[in-house]
């Protein structure tokens, strides 16, 4: 079965810490019931806000982008960030966290348009759309000609090599002669180890959320029978932002 982070309402437990019509969320199978298991599995206590958003902000994504940002890049007011797939359901929570901080921020996507939107909606000073470019280095020199103290990587490749050649000495990247010529800190890293967090994480974002100072791009598609489509559209770079797919309204 295809399974992905899915909301739920419980409609029966035997769990004492879960009971009929509370709302969570966790890794579910594609299917309209489903009988889970509870590790893992996280109740939905704050309803003020999109429930799709705990596939994506509020969800593993979003833990993602906060563990890999605060924990792994260990951000300071001035840093010069960098985020690769920016406009994705990770990348466009870590560049706005970036702001917050006070960063500069620059990230690449995949179109004209995932572009403007990273500028024009998430606050970003710069972006670039990669397909534009023909040489990564010489981009990622036009934003940061002083370099990149932190690299949120989610594509590795050419870009990851474009960006260790434009790292700042004790640069962060949140993934080898250059990482020891300059004293690189790469981090590989998984979001389940740093669930501990969640309430320290939604007692971050959250504010920002009713504030609006943090947004969301979501792609919503209604109906278990378009998830295929919407699949294939995600990994076809044609989804914009966080790909959901509803299979019932609260």
């Amino acid at each position: 079965p295809i399974i992905g982070y899915g909301v739920c309402k419980v409609l029966d437990s035997k769990h004492p810490d879960f009971k009929k019509d509370d709302l969570v969320w966790r890794v579910t199978k594609w299917e309209e019931y489903s009988i889970i298991k509870t590790d893992s599995l996280f109740k939905i206590d704050h309803t003020d806000v999109p429930l799709s958003y705990y596939t994506g902000l509020l969800g593993m994504p979003g833990m993602t982008a906060y563990a890999g940002f605060y924990e792994v890049g260990v951000p300071k007011k001035g840093d010069y960030v960098f985020i690769s797939s920016a406009f994705g359901a990770v990348g466009q929570l870590v560049g706005q966290l970036a702001k917050l901080m006070g960063c500069y921020v620059v990230g690449s996507a995949g179109s004209k348009d995932k572009v403007e939107i990273l500028k024009n909606k998430f606050g970003f000073d710069g972006a670039f759309n990669y397909k534009e470019e023909q040489d990564l280095d010489a981009t990622l020199k036009r934003y940061f000609p002083e370099g990149i103290d932190i690299y949120f990587d989610d594509v590795g490749g050419d870009m990851l090599e474009a960006a260790l050649l434009n790292m700042r000495r004790r640069g962060r990247i949140a993934n080898l002669v250059n990482i020891i010529y300059k004293q690189i800190k790469v981090e590989a890293f998984t979001v389940y180890d740093y669930y501990h967090l969640y309430p320290k994480f939604l007692d971050t974002v959250l504010p920002y959320i009713r504030e609006g100072k943090i947004t969301y791009v979501e792609d919503i598609a209604e109906g278990l029978e378009n998830g295929p489509a919407a699949l294939e559209a995600m990994f076809q770079g044609r989804s914009a932002g966080k790909q959901v797919v509803i299979l019932a309204h609260e």
